[in-house]
């Protein structure tokens, strides 16, 4: 068993600490206006919590609240008020996720610091910071980098509670996977069968107060995670804008469906396809238990993973005679378990599924990682341990030889470099107990450097590109079969889109594309085929970055260019009317949102497939003067695009809404865009 952290810190750790809080903040802050406004989806739905409360609350795409995000709103709240507070431009929405990364690799070295001590805990704040999709997703403006943080906060309470069996620490530990539910939805509860087992065994008070407090906490999860949801399935519907994602405007539909089970069994109903089987591929990649190591992820996630699993079994081996309330063994099992059941998870789900999706392992990858290297090296004399510290650094610098292999125009010279590296540590190790101090000493911070050269390498690319879109991967631009830094591809065989970047790879199109940018289809423009800004002068809409997610298919995968005149004919026309514009698919609405500021009502939700508005809604819109324009083009749900259940292939609303405005109104032609003007019906109409 490892020894608890010294009761009194070495003049270097503070220092230490604070110098791995600044190198993480400049790391993440390097050339982060490169991203622009990153994924346009969401930060259309920033712009518009920043103009109104109401959009904020709900997390509505635009601020006259149409309809909302397919995600609850936490993630969007703390970058909505940077907005409010320092304007709408690209460092105002992605510096708070910035901070959420900070801060993630804060609480991960406070909870191992805490048991392992010093040197493990800035180890494992380094393994988290120097994880390529960590520094990929703590730079975005997905939910996902909130969600990594409260997940790291919640392991590290439960931890602090089995030390001294305080209830405040569970309940608090309750409210942060409350607000993590309110983050992600389902995805926050991967890692309570581990957290709550844990500390109903070894929690160091009577089996009746455990019970209680997590009683306790449970409550303090359902009030924390919950009063939102009553909220808004109490709020009348007609006054709330329609849930974006769910069929019935009901967010208990969306977090049960769409964003629970469906995730799961692939059966998710307002997606446009459908999902794989375990154990075979599908159209978000071959399940099974290699996933986190196949091509397309490995090099997102996997680089300390061994050595993190190896090191997870040594850490209980050395305390398994160790009582039943002892700590450090309680939290290898709360990293290890919230590890394992995550990654089982990820394995296996056939529904929606992208590479980004894995940041929420690497605080947990870190933290075990610094744990049991500690554990081992305090045990370094005795043979077995060294030689299990020996081959963790040979496992690691081995796979990390065939990560790198699989970009081998990528610095070809850096996998024989950790290679080597890590296998003349690993002997050097081997002899821990015999050789003299400054020989371990050295081995070991060869064995570190081999460790972290390839994730490091992968991280300071992730960093020099530019991000946006919805489907963004880390490392550089030959990595895995989904692109490279902006996302420029995703699941294999043609997965179609979704909300959070549930759109196709650069391996197969979307049905009705051709291709286009990276390799999806064509954006639409006056034909539907033309891009926008293919004609004329135009204006780069900030959301988009130099490797963008694509714009393909109808703006369904990133934010499109936008055209200055077709910008300033938005403009012009927008006074009096609650939508300047109406567009189908939310990232087609989004780059014309973001580019006039006024608000763009986006029919069909992400996909073009939500039910919303319904024909004759849009119809009564339309006769009240409440929308200017609709933009020729867009999503699955205009037709042609999608198969699912929501509205695609031609049958859904947008569809007819489509059909509808071309045959009754005027339409006018704006750099490369046309639009038709809903204030000048048809001579025949």
């Amino acid at each position: 068993m490892s020894p608890g952290p010294p009761t009194a810190d070495p003049r270097w750790a503070r220092p230490a600490f604070l110098a791995l809080l600044l190198a993480t903040g400049v790391l993440y802050l390097c050339n982060l206006h490169a991203s622009g406004y990153a994924n346009s989806f969401y930060s259309a739905a920033v712009q518009a919590g920043s103009q109104s409360w109401k959009a904020f609350f709900f997390g509505s795409l635009d601020a006259a609240n149409a309809i909302t995000v397919d995600k609850p709103p936490a993630a969007l709240w703390p970058m909505a008020l940077s907005v409010r507070l320092f304007g709408l431009n690209s460092w105002a929405i992605l510096v708070p996720e910035v901070l959420m990364g900070v801060g993630t690799v804060a609480v991960v070295h406070a909870s191992v610091r805490r048991r392992s001590g010093h040197g493990a805990a800035l180890l494992a704040g380094a393994v988290l910071a120097l994880t390529p999709v960590a520094a990929l997703m703590f730079r975005f403006n997905n939910p996902d980098a909130l969600l990594a943080l409260l997940m790291a906060v919640a392991c590290h309470l439960v931890v602090r509670a089995l030390e001294d069996g305080r209830t405040r620490w569970l309940v608090w530990a309750g409210v942060a996977v409350g607000f993590a539910f309110l983050t992600k939805t389902l995805q926050a509860f991967l890692i309570l069968p581990a957290l709550a087992a844990v500390y109903a065994v070894c929690a160091p008070v009577r089996p009746r107060k455990r019970f209680a407090q997590l009683a306790l906490a449970t409550v303090a999860l359902v009030v924390s995670g919950g009063w939102w949801v009553a909220v808004v399935e109490l709020w009348p519907a007609s006054s709330r804008p329609y849930i974006g994602g769910s069929q019935s405007n009901s967010f208990l539909e969306l977090t049960f469906g769409y964003n629970g089970l469906g995730r799961l069994n692939g059966d998710e109903t307002g997606s446009v396809g459908d999902g794989g089987a375990p154990g075979g591929g599908g159209r978000w990649g071959e399940t099974g238990w290699d996933r986190m190591f196949n091509d397309d992820i490995g090099g997102q996630i996997s680089w300390l993973l061994p050595a993190a699993l190896l090191l997870l079994v040594a850490g209980l081996v050395l305390t398994r005679k160790a009582g039943r309330t002892d700590v450090t063994r309680a939290a290898f099992l709360v990293w290890g378990g919230s590890l394992l059941t995550t990654a089982v998870v990820f394995s296996f789900m056939a529904g929606i599924f992208h590479q980004y999706y894995t940041v929420a392992l690497a605080p947990y990858v870190a933290a075990v990682t610094g744990m049991g290297a500690a554990a081992l090296w305090h045990r370094r004399r005795e043979t077995w341990a060294a030689l299990t510290l020996a081959a963790t650094v040979t496992a690691t610098a081995a796979w990390g030889y065939v990560l790198l292999h699989r970009t081998p125009d990528y610095l070809p010279w850096l996998r024989w470099l950790v290679l080597v590296g890590g296998l003349t540590a690993a002997l050097g190790l081997v002899f821990a107990g015999r050789a003299g101090r400054r020989v371990v000493l050295a081995a070991a911070g060869l064995g570190v450097a081999a460790s972290l050269a390839g994730p490091t390498a992968y991280t300071l690319s992730t960093v020099r590109e530019g991000h946006s879109g919805s489907i963004v991967t880390a490392g550089p631009a030959s990595t895995g079969r989904g692109g490279g830094p902006g996302g420029g591809g995703g699941p294999q065989n043609g997965a179609p889109p979704g909300a959070d970047g549930n759109g196709p790879s650069q391996n197969g199109g979307f049905p009705g594309g051709g291709p286009g940018q990276d390799g999806f289809g064509a954006p639409p423009g006056a034909d539907g085929t033309t891009p926008p800004g293919g004609a004329g002068t135009t204006t780069e809409a900030p959301g988009r970055g130099p490797r963008g997610g694509g714009a393909g298919m109808g703006g369904l995968l990133g934010g499109t260019d936008v055209d200055a005149e077709a910008r300033e004919l938005l403009e012009a026309g927008a006074a009096g009317h609650t939508w300047a514009a109406a567009a189908v698919g939310a990232q087609n609405a989004a780059s014309y949102q973001l580019a006039t500021g006024e608000p763009v009502m986006a029919i069909g939700g992400f996909n073009g497939t939500d039910p919303s508005p319904t024909l004759a809604q849009f119809q009564q819109y339309v006769k009240d003067g409440r929308i200017h324009y609709f933009v020729s083009g867009g999503g699955a749900g205009a037709g042609g695009g999608g198969t699912g259940r929501g509205g695609g292939s031609g049958t859904g609303a947008a569809s007819r809404i489509t059909a509808w405005v071309q045959s009754h109104f005027t339409h006018v032609t704006a750099g490369s865009v046309t639009f038709y003007d809903l204030t000048r019906p048809t001579s025949d109409s």
